[in-house]
């Protein structure tokens, strides 16, 4: 089975980032490319949870069309003329621009997730440039807004007052996410996703293992509620890194 790296629509997503950063210092681009690499590998190895979460599922969901930009009831000959330069080459190696092992529709689903390359690297470019906040944010205030990010699960275990005290700590991670400055609007996107994903995978496990064991049981609730909180952690820990490597950045600006 071949790595999900190698499948042609990431290596043309991942060139077209590439070219589109081409005006980054070469570490900060090579940076980049890295951290998307890990965030699609982890995406496509986690498709159980994604699908959990409402992301994406091997086929098309409903209400969307089967490939990006296509919407239902348009025309093929209606659509703007695709970039050759974006397409993936067919050969026996890709069995018609597929990579074995890895569902097409998946891995369309996990791009179109992450953003296009337009998006991408134009927050790369904003950052780069000084159009979004250069200066990192202190590290208490960005743990304050990560221990906020995971805080909705365990506070729905306080008896009583625990789901409104986890909706107001949810409200809370938004709030201080957007408006924080370490973080690309892609970041906060995902990471909006990643906080509020417990909504949907809580009910959605409690019913699976009230199916399961013929009856919810609060051993069996609590179980839900520790699975679910999978995605708003790393969602955080991702954040975190991120807002790390912007501090050391700054710290090497400021000794220079």
């Amino acid at each position: 089975m071949s790595s999900p790296l190698s499948h042609p629509l990431v290596r043309t997503f991942l060139s077209s980032v590439e070219r589109r950063t081409a005006a980054l210092p070469a570490v900060r681009r090579e940076e980049l490319l890295e951290d998307l690499r890990e965030e699609i590998a982890a995406a496509l190895a986690d498709a159980p949870a994604q699908n959990l979460a409402g992301g994406f599922t091997e086929g098309p969901a409903e209400g969307f069309a089967e490939h990006p930009g296509e919407h239902p009831g348009e025309h093929p000959a209606d659509r703007p003329a695709e970039d050759p330069t974006d397409r993936p080459a067919e050969g026996p190696e890709t069995d018609g621009g597929a990579a074995v092992g890895v569902g097409e529709e998946r891995v369309r689903r996990v791009l179109d997730w992450i953003g296009t390359p337009e998006e991408i690297a134009a927050d790369a470019l904003a950052e780069e440039s000084g159009s979004l906040p250069p200066e990192p944010e202190n590290v208490g205030g960005t743990w304050l807004t990560l221990g906020l990010a995971v805080l909705p699960v365990p506070l729905c275990l306080v008896p009583g007052v625990g789901i409104p005290l986890g909706l107001v700590a949810a409200l809370g991670a938004l709030v201080r996410l957007w408006r924080s400055a370490p973080w690309v609007r892609r970041e906060k996107r995902q990471a909006t996703l990643f906080v509020l994903s417990p909504l949907v995978t809580v009910p959605v496990l409690a019913a699976a293992l009230s199916l399961a064991f013929d009856g919810i049981s609060a051993a069996a609730f609590v179980a839900s509620l520790l699975m679910a909180l999978t995605l708003p952690v790393i969602g955080a820990a991702r954040l975190a890194r991120s807002a790390a490597r912007l501090r050391e950045r700054a710290g090497q600006g400021a000794g220079r």
